[in-house]
């Protein structure tokens, strides 16, 4: 297995801005870090269920990836699509009621993996191409499913925690920064259905 492409693809692909890192640095600049780790746990978890199915059916969802691909952009842009307009809607901490969202919990982070292609796609190509054609024993494939998992989480993390430090800044051009985190999230879905007619 060549580690240092497998290192290099997992490494990049997971710190790339994506629907979870930017829901997590969108989190942390409105709750801070610790208020928006429970987001990040639930990414953990969806991330480690994820993986393990990708590594079970990587042959079969492989096969079937061209005419489940359609289904899971459409579904993955809505979700994305929703997540945006929660955030455009968001107010400012002053005229808010309740520093939580149902944005920010560990069900919203676990659900945004069965819908977030880049997730899906990051688990088929990294086991169908670097893990796959070397080993087959189930104790390794769960191994590197928590090592693309963790890697995903940790990832989260730091743009939870650049969220976390430019909270200030945030808190002050709520409005702006809201509409930033919304449109990119508007782009991730944009790029998604972009697909289908690629």
């Amino acid at each position: 297995m060549n580690w240092a492409a497998f290192c290099s693809y997992v490494l990049l692909t997971a710190i790339t801005p994506g629907p979870n890192t930017i829901m997590s640095m969108s989190n942390a600049a409105k709750y801070g870090f610790k208020r928006a780790f429970p987001f990040n746990v639930g990414v953990l978890l969806g991330f480690l269920v994820v993986m393990g199915l990708c590594a079970a059916f990587s042959s079969l969802l492989y096969e079937f990836i061209p005419s489940v691909k359609p289904y899971m952009l459409v579904l993955g842009a809505a979700y994305i699509l929703y997540l945006a307009w929660g955030i455009w809607r968001d107010k400012p901490h002053a005229e808010k009621k309740s520093r939580f969202s149902r944005t920010n919990t560990v069900a919203a982070g676990a659900a945004l993996q069965f819908v977030n292609v880049k997730v899906i796609l990051y688990g088929i190509t990294s086991l169908s191409s670097f893990v796959l054609p070397h080993y087959d024993s189930l104790p390794v494939l769960a191994l590197f499913c928590v090592i693309l998992s963790v890697t995903g989480f940790l990832c989260t993390l730091l743009w939870a925690v650049f969220g976390a430090v430019f909270e200030r800044f945030f808190k002050r051009w709520s409005k702006v920064v809201n509409a930033v985190m919304a449109l990119l999230l508007v782009y991730c879905a944009a790029t998604m259905l972009a697909e289908l007619w690629a």
